[in-house]
């Protein structure tokens, strides 16, 4: 099981109290928020846990080994370098930070101090993306193609008034918020793209930020990743295809408002023709935190490679400014 960690949680929303649950053996010493009723929740999940609302709180507290950020982004990168330098390992929501220029000064403070800075990419661990995974890796797929990816959520009154809405503190719209998760996706099945192209655009919503991104990302190997992300879907989607010379992987729903999480396993046969299918449903509640917190605890405990850190983010955050910097 590993040494049990002491863990701080800075950002008590609704992604602070999924990362509370998600600690399992590990301890929840500091819970921190700029609302104090909020910290008091989520220090409630895992016996009493100290709250605040600084974070400098959580940062000085010699007791605490890893802490976790899910603040609004343009938070999460100086919370995450001052966490390192003061030797912390970082659980830091995705987008990590605002831009590349924020997530660099992370990537130096992790090199200099030796700290661990897991991005919190929890789609690796769904389920289906973990079986998504295992077949590529099998290479019953054979060699990849290219991917059709998908992922959007409805809207709600006031939504162009929330802090997304915001450049200031979000850094963009729809691409950097569910758009890094496709880019991470696609970057984990197909390696590094050499060419990106895209556009980025308001259509619906009042406000300065895009309410839907187009993405075209090619390898050197010519491999595409095809990708619309969307905030204006108004019924919650997820759709990831993935396509190999020998078969084909469908994934539909994440679970909750996104519908049964499900993969279809499309195998060619030698004469071709309609291909053998093969089905899995994941109608369980979603683990993925729980997984990925765990996988990140025994990286510190045994040294075992980061899936989905820092530098993933920065790469993921490259292809963000490059479609953004299109519209200037």
């Amino acid at each position: 099981m590993g040494l049990t960690m002491n863990v701080g949680i800075v950002g008590c929303g609704s992604i602070g109290k999924k990362r509370a649950l998600a600690l399992g053996q590990h301890n929840l010493l500091f819970a921190v928020d700029i609302n104090i009723e909020r910290a008091e929740a989520v220090a409630k999940i895992k016996g009493k846990a100290k709250v605040s609302t600084d974070f400098n709180d959580v940062i000085r507290d010699p007791c605490i080994d890893i802490v976790i950020i899910s603040t609004t982004n343009d938070m999460l990168a100086p919370i995450s370098r001052m966490a390192i330098q003061a030797g912390k390992h970082v659980l830091v929501e995705k987008p990590a930070a605002k831009n590349i220029k924020e997530i660099e000064g992370v990537i130096k403070a992790a090199r200099e101090n030796k700290g661990l800075v897991k991005v919190g990419f929890n789609l690796r661990y769904h389920p289906s993306l973990q079986k998504a995974r295992e077949i590529v890796d099998s290479g019953k797929l054979g060699e990849l193609m290219f991917l059709r990816g998908r992922y959007g959520h409805g809207g709600r009154v006031g939504y162009d008034k929330e802090w997304r809405a915001n450049p200031a503190i979000s850094g963009g719209g729809e691409l950097i918020d569910q758009g890094v998760h496709l880019i991470d996706l696609s970057r984990w099945f197909l390696g590094e793209f050499k060419t990106v192209d895209g556009f980025s655009h308001t259509y619906f919503w009042n406000m300065p930020v895009d309410d839907n991104a187009f993405l075209s990302l090619r390898t050197k190997k010519q491999q595409v990743a095809w990708l619309h992300v969307s905030c204006t879907e108004w019924k919650n989607l997820f759709s990831l295809e993935i396509y190999g010379k020998n078969g084909k992987i469908q994934i539909d729903g994440l679970g909750g408002s996104y519908g049964t999480e499900k993969l279809v396993y499309y195998q060619m046969l030698p004469q071709m023709g309609p291909p053998e299918t093969t089905f899995w449903e994941y109608p369980a509640d979603d683990n993925s935190w729980n997984l990925e917190f765990s996988e990140f605890a025994e990286s510190i405990n045994t040294g075992k490679p980061l899936n989905g850190d820092i530098n993933d983010a920065y790469e993921a955050l490259k292809i963000v400014d490059k479609i953004y910097s299109f519209a200037d």
